[in-house]
């Protein structure tokens, strides 16, 4: 997951894994299935996927996020009311032993298929356990959550994009089009979240080592995420040997170098800001503050003003 701070140049990189998909596997040893890793032959049933890779997060720098589906297609409770708690239950581990999480997403996967059981979920209640458990996570899911869906999975946010939507406003409602714009003059902040897969598909296959996203593309998908003010949610499996595979590997590092030399300079560092209009006159929200360096600061213009510009003069390079 990558996001800009563009006052600030620097691109935040958090990791998100798939704690259970809609299988139903568990990576961790949960006493609410027995579909787990400790049903696997892995470390003798031992191992706990979620605490390895929490711990890592944590020596390494990087904030850790869950993917936890709702839907179940081996538990034998799913589809009944009783599925609910044995979710919730489910939930609370994984929110309560691996430290903080910034963020747990959740998907509406519903009992697609042929003789696919249909579950109501209570996300009243799955919310209500997030904000007591992980009270400063966001939540990337359906009406009520923090973060909206971009409308595709393709990595492409809309080219006019903004980050606020009405409250109660749910995906049906929005559609894909104001999902993947965002709805000007909305009333709660609800950023997008662009997820693509780095491979054609979302988990690994063999027959697509040879299709692993070219540096072209995966530039192009940044400057149509990031650049447009989404977070980016790049996918990217571990193969049969629970490693990324060389040449998903290759591609990352094509895309991390040409970032770094991409933004090695700020260009704008130096330059001299001013305004059509700033609010007040004041200091407080002074053109200057647009190249401060501190994303703490803003410009801003006048109540009432719908349109106003702010101009650099660039240093001589």
């Amino acid at each position: 997951r990558c996001s800009r701070d563009w006052s600030s140049d620097v691109c935040s990189s958090d990791l998100i894994i798939t704690a259970k998909h809609h299988d139903g596997f568990c990576l961790w040893p949960s006493k609410y299935s027995n579909h787990t890793v400790r049903e696997s032959g892995w470390k003798n049933g031992k191992g706990d996927i979620l605490k390895e890779l929490s711990d890592a997060c944590r020596e390494f720098g990087l904030k850790f996020g869950v993917y936890v589906s709702p839907w179940d297609r081996n538990h034998p409770t799913y589809g009944t009311d009783k599925y609910n708690d044995t979710f919730i239950n489910t939930l609370t581990e994984v929110l309560s032993n691996y430290g903080d999480i910034f963020e747990v997403w959740f998907d509406g996967a519903n009992g697609e298929g042929p003789n696919g059981k249909k579950q109501v979920y209570d996300w009243k209640r799955i919310f209500e356990t997030v904000r007591k458990l992980q009270p400063n996570a966001l939540i990337f899911g359906p009406v009520g959550s923090d973060i909206r869906w971009v409308g595709n999975e393709e990595g492409y946010a809309g080219e006019t994009n903004w980050g606020t939507m009405n409250k109660n406003m749910t995906e049906s409602d929005a559609g894909l089009k104001l999902l993947n714009t965002g709805l000007e003059g909305g009333d709660t902040w609800r950023p997008s979240e662009v997820d693509v897969s780095i491979r054609p598909g979302w988990f690994y296959h063999k027959n697509q080592d040879s299709k692993v996203k070219s540096l072209n593309k995966l530039v192009d998908i940044y400057f149509a995420s990031v650049g447009r003010g989404s977070n980016l949610l790049l996918n990217v499996p571990p193969d049969q040997r629970g490693l990324f595979h060389e040449n998903d590997v290759k591609a990352l590092k094509e895309l991390k170098k040409y970032l770094d030399l991409s933004f090695r300079t700020n260009l704008a560092a130096g330059a001299r800001a001013s305004a059509s209009n700033t609010r007040d006159n004041s200091a407080s929200f002074a053109p200057a503050n647009t190249v401060d360096n501190n994303p703490d600061t803003y410009w801003g213009a006048g109540e009432g003003i719908t349109s106003a510009s702010v101009e650099l003069t660039l240093k001589k390079i």
